[in-house]
Protein backbone atom coordinates (compact mmCIF):
# COMPACT_ATOMS: atom_id res chain seq x y z
CA UNK A 1 0.00 0.00 0.00
CA UNK A 2 2.09 2.90 -1.28
CA UNK A 3 -0.52 5.69 -1.12
CA UNK A 4 -2.94 6.45 1.71
CA UNK A 5 -5.87 8.88 1.81
CA UNK A 6 -6.45 9.32 5.54
CA UNK A 7 -9.81 10.99 4.82
CA UNK A 8 -11.14 7.59 3.69
CA UNK A 9 -10.09 5.72 6.85
CA UNK A 10 -12.59 4.94 9.63
CA UNK A 11 -12.53 7.19 12.69
CA UNK A 12 -11.81 5.50 16.01
CA UNK A 13 -11.92 7.14 19.45
CA UNK A 14 -9.32 5.51 21.71
CA UNK A 15 -9.86 8.22 24.36
CA UNK A 16 -12.86 10.53 24.76
CA UNK A 17 -12.35 13.48 22.43
CA UNK A 18 -9.43 11.85 20.51
CA UNK A 19 -10.80 11.10 17.03
CA UNK A 20 -8.16 9.20 15.05
CA UNK A 21 -7.66 7.67 11.63
CA UNK A 22 -4.95 4.99 11.73
CA UNK A 23 -2.74 3.23 9.22
CA UNK A 24 0.50 1.28 9.26
CA UNK A 25 3.66 1.02 7.25
CA UNK A 26 5.94 -1.96 7.69
CA UNK A 27 7.58 -0.52 10.83
CA UNK A 28 5.44 2.44 11.95
CA UNK A 29 1.90 3.30 13.00
CA UNK A 30 0.43 6.66 11.95
CA UNK A 31 -2.54 8.40 13.56
CA UNK A 32 -4.23 11.49 12.17
CA UNK A 33 -6.05 12.99 15.15
CA UNK A 34 -8.68 15.67 15.60
CA UNK A 35 -8.82 16.38 19.33
CA UNK A 36 -11.50 18.25 21.26
CA UNK A 37 -10.34 21.04 23.59
CA UNK A 38 -9.87 19.64 27.09
CA UNK A 39 -9.49 16.01 25.97
CA UNK A 40 -6.54 14.30 27.58
CA UNK A 41 -4.43 11.18 27.85
CA UNK A 42 -3.26 10.24 31.33
CA UNK A 43 0.39 9.69 32.23
CA UNK A 44 1.50 6.40 30.66
CA UNK A 45 4.35 4.70 28.83
CA UNK A 46 4.71 2.04 26.16
CA UNK A 47 7.30 0.16 24.13
CA UNK A 48 6.98 2.36 21.06
CA UNK A 49 8.88 5.56 20.44
CA UNK A 50 6.24 8.20 19.62
CA UNK A 51 6.37 11.54 17.83
CA UNK A 52 3.57 14.11 18.20
CA UNK A 53 3.47 16.64 15.33
CA UNK A 54 0.88 19.39 15.85
CA UNK A 55 -0.80 20.63 12.65
CA UNK A 56 -3.17 23.17 14.25
CA UNK A 57 -4.15 24.30 17.72
CA UNK A 58 -2.28 23.81 20.99
CA UNK A 59 -1.46 20.59 22.83
CA UNK A 60 0.09 20.50 26.29
CA UNK A 61 2.47 17.54 26.48
CA UNK A 62 4.38 16.22 29.48
CA UNK A 63 7.43 14.10 28.67
CA UNK A 64 9.50 12.63 31.48
CA UNK A 65 8.28 15.28 33.95
CA UNK A 66 8.72 18.30 31.65
CA UNK A 67 5.55 20.03 30.40
CA UNK A 68 5.39 22.23 27.31
CA UNK A 69 2.72 23.63 25.01
CA UNK A 70 3.27 22.37 21.46
CA UNK A 71 1.77 24.49 18.68
CA UNK A 72 1.27 24.18 14.91
CA UNK A 73 4.52 23.27 13.19
CA UNK A 74 6.10 21.94 16.38
CA UNK A 75 6.70 18.38 17.54
CA UNK A 76 7.50 16.40 20.67
CA UNK A 77 9.52 13.17 20.64
CA UNK A 78 8.85 10.55 23.30
CA UNK A 79 11.45 7.80 23.63
CA UNK A 80 10.44 4.20 24.31
CA UNK A 81 9.24 3.53 27.89
CA UNK A 82 9.29 7.24 28.86
CA UNK A 83 6.24 8.43 30.82
CA UNK A 84 4.15 11.01 28.98
CA UNK A 85 0.71 12.63 28.98
CA UNK A 86 -1.16 15.10 26.76
CA UNK A 87 -4.08 17.54 26.97
CA UNK A 88 -5.61 19.60 24.18
CA UNK A 89 -5.69 23.25 25.23
CA UNK A 90 -7.70 24.13 22.11
CA UNK A 91 -9.33 22.00 19.45
CA UNK A 92 -6.33 20.69 17.57
CA UNK A 93 -5.13 18.43 14.81
CA UNK A 94 -1.99 16.37 14.99
CA UNK A 95 -0.21 13.39 13.53
CA UNK A 96 1.44 10.83 15.76
CA UNK A 97 3.94 8.27 14.53
CA UNK A 98 4.89 5.21 16.58
CA UNK A 99 7.83 2.87 16.02
CA UNK A 100 7.56 -0.09 16.05
CA UNK A 101 3.93 -0.56 15.01
CA UNK A 102 1.05 -0.75 17.48
CA UNK A 103 -1.96 -3.06 17.42
CA UNK A 104 -4.06 -0.93 19.77
CA UNK A 105 -4.25 2.54 21.30
CA UNK A 106 -6.05 3.05 24.59
CA UNK A 107 -7.40 -0.50 24.33
CA UNK A 108 -8.96 0.17 20.90
CA UNK A 109 -7.88 -2.17 18.08
CA UNK A 110 -6.35 -0.07 15.28
CA UNK A 111 -5.38 -2.84 12.85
Amino acid sequence: MAFIDANNLPVREPRPGWHGRFFHSRHMTFAYYEIDAGADVQLHRHLQEEVFHVISGELEITVDGTTRVVRAGQAAVVESQVKHAARAITDCRLITVDHPTRDSVGGVDIR
